[in-house]
């Protein structure tokens, strides 16, 4: 039959059907034998699958080998892999703590399918085939074992459940699993995590179980991935941050929105494509120097994003060392120079975007004066608009006036550096109409439009 042109207009009646496995035994009657696309008894994504198997793989009744791959890919898998499952351990022991009194196995695989970690337990007689599969560097992708769940999230990146029959080979048809994908900051899948059982049913819901601890694992996998990013973490309501309903986004050392988990894409909305249309300030509504000022606390912050929603906020940033910047702004007496050697890992021919970000916190001192304690004394702030000027005259100075370079030098937006020096013209107007010395002569143009436009 002609599988690629499956269709429902010829399709018969359908028998009546009152349980789950009465209904894919119908959708394998309909799908092998009559050539109808059994739409409603079965999930989309399991007749795609089956759609994708028949191309290549001819005999459903044949045995699957389950072999392990070749010593030197596992080697290769795992070693790749490392990072992955250094970040997924804690969860890991976790599901397995929990699942300890059933029999289902925990199994995580690379992107490719290859199983990298499962559940040690010991081999029953009623699981003769998990007993086989569940074997680290055995390959369950779709193009080995047929349709499961985890060779489905491989294959789509999108989360399932397979269910007995469903499977391609009739050799799994006792199998229940349900896999949710991680994936990495490049938004590329980075592995499966897969819950399967034999012989019996779950018992629990097993999709929203794999899908919490994926999302889990794949949060601690970007934070992990993100060490010259600026990390937020926001959230509606303050209780559900450290949650895995949380939302996440990497913001990068040029004022881009780099990544966004799924809750941060559902808040924003989806993160275009061209990179020129992912500036934060445009997303967000604050540019780099404000979200950058949230990192002086360690509690979450209110913020109003620039769709008007209000959120609450906590900043990380950390540089490409994993070293923690919460506290690289310039403090008294300190040169200007030495905001960057005050950072931890800043040291370069030209200085880490990490510098550059302590450098862009000390940009606004009465927005950092704001966020200190009510107690702190005001010569603080005094010093640090001093250094915030010094800092931005030499660095335009250095440029030839040139304000966009020196906002990609300090990174922060030229929409900035024009407020700021805008604030320092017009009080020295004032002073030079008081007798005092004349204005400095700083740039006089301001930016025709937001830096958004």
């Amino acid at each position: 039959m002609a599988l690629d042109r499956i269709g429902t207009a010829d399709a018969p009646r359908q028998l009546f059907a009152s349980t789950p496995a009465q209904r894919v035994a119908l959708a394998r009657q309909q799908f092998f034998e009559e050539g109808v696309r059994p739409s409603g008894l079965v999930g989309e994504a399991v007749i795609q699958s089956w759609l994708r198997c028949t191309r290549t793989h001819a005999d459903r009744q044949r045995l699957v080998p389950f072999d392990p791959v070749t010593p030197s890919r596992l080697h290769a898998t795992l070693a790749r892999n490392r990072e992955l499952l250094e970040v997924a351990r804690k969860e890991l022991a976790q599901m397995e703590n929990m699942l300890a009194g059933t029999d289902c196995r925990v199994i995580l695989t690379d992107r490719e399918g290859v199983v990298v970690h499962v559940t040690d337990q010991p081999p029953a007689a009623h699981q003769p085939v998990l007993c086989k599969t569940a074997r680290v560097g055995v390959n369950i992708s779709e193009r080995i074992v047929g349709t499961t769940a985890p060779g489905i999230v491989a294959s789509t990146g999108q989360a399932c459940t397979v269910d007995g029959a469903e499977h391609y080979f009739d050799v799994l048809r006792h199998m229940q699993c349900a896999a949710a994908p991680i994936r990495d900051v490049s938004g590329e899948l980075a592995g499966v995590l897969d819950l399967t059982a034999e012989a019996r049913r779950f018992g629990f819901d097993a999709a929203s179980m794999v899908a919490l601890y994926a999302t889990t694992i794949e949060n601690r996998l970007l934070q992990a991935q993100s060490r010259d990013h600026l990390i937020l973490r926001f959230q509606a309501s303050p209780t559900l941050l450290g949650t895995p309903l949380e939302a996440l986004a990497g913001i990068a050392p040029d004022g881009t929105i780099a990544w966004l988990n799924n809750a941060g894409a559902r808040l924003l909305g989806r993160l275009p494509e061209a990179a020129d249309e992912r500036d934060v300030e445009c997303l967000l509504g604050h540019d780099m120097a404000s979200l950058l000022r949230l990192g002086r606390r360690e509690a979450a912050q209110p913020l109003r994003l620039a769709s008007g929603l209000g959120v609450w906020v906590q900043a990380h940033l950390k540089g490409p060392d994993g070293a923690d910047f919460r506290h690289g702004v310039a403090m008294p007496g300190e040169a200007p120079s030495g905001i960057s050697h005050g950072v931890h890992g800043a040291h370069g021919p030209n200085g880490s975007h990490a510098a550059h970000g302590a450098q862009a916190m000390a940009l606004d001192a009465e927005s950092i004066a704001r966020v200190t304690d009510n107690d702190e004394p005001a010569p603080h702030a005094e010093t640090l608009r001093e250094h915030s000027r010094k800092l931005i005259e030499d660095t335009l100075a250095a440029h030839g006036g040139n304000v966009s370079q020196a906002a990609r030098q300090l990174n922060v937006s030229r929409g900035t550096l024009y407020r700021r020096m805008r604030g320092w013209r017009e009080g020295a107007v004032e002073d030079a109409e008081q007798g005092a010395a004349p204005p400095s002569l700083l740039p006089s143009s301001s930016p025709s439009s937001s830096p958004c436009s």
